[in-house]
C-alpha cells in the first residue's frame, strides 16, 4: 500500500507542476476549455499565491513530503500530513466553487489524488493497528 502512496503522491506532485506552469505561463492552456474551466484564471488568481508562493509549488513540496513519509513508514505523520494536505485542498476547492467560479482541471486532479492518498494513509493505519 504505501507503494501506491508513494505513486500517487509522485503524480501530484506532476499535476502540481503542470499547474505551477500554468501558473508563471502567459499562453492560453489546453487545460482552459471554456468559461467555467480554466487553469488560467484559477492560477493567475489573487488566490493562487500564499505569502508570493504559488500554491502549486506548496503543493509538489507537500506531495513529495508524503512520498517521503510513505518510504519510510511513517504512518501517524503521513496520516496527519495527507489529512492536512487535504482540508488545504478542499479550502481550494471552495474558493474555486464559491469565489472564482471556475475550476482548473489541474487542481480538481489533485483533489482527487489527495483524497484517495488520506484514504490509503486511515486504512493503512487501520490495517497495521489490526495487524
Amino acid at each position: 500500500m504505501r507503494i501506491l502512496i508513494v505513486l500517487l503522491a509522485l503524480a501530484g506532485a506532476v499535476v502540481s507542476g503542470l499547474a505551477l506552469q500554468v501558473h508563471f505561463s502567459t499562453e492560453t492552456q489546453p487545460c482552459s476549455i471554456n468559461e467555467r474551466w480554466d487553469c488560467g484564471i484559477v492560477n493567475h488568481s489573487s488566490y493562487a499565491e500564499v505569502a508570493h508562493i504559488p500554491v502549486a509549488a506548496i503543493g509538489i513540496a507537500g506531495y513529495l513530503l508524503l512520498a517521503v513519509l510513505a518510504g519510510l513508514k511513517r504512518r501517524g505523520l503521513l496520516l496527519t500530513a495527507a489529512v492536512a494536505g487535504l482540508a488545504i485542498a478542499l479550502y481550494f476547492t471552495s474558493i474555486e466553487a464559491r469565489i472564482l467560479r471556475v475550476w482548473c482541471l489541474y487542481c480538481v486532479i489533485s483533489q482527487g489524488i489527495i483524497a484517495a492518498i488520506a484514504l490509503l494513509a486511515l486504512v493503512n493505519i487501520l490495517r497495521k493497528r489490526e495487524g
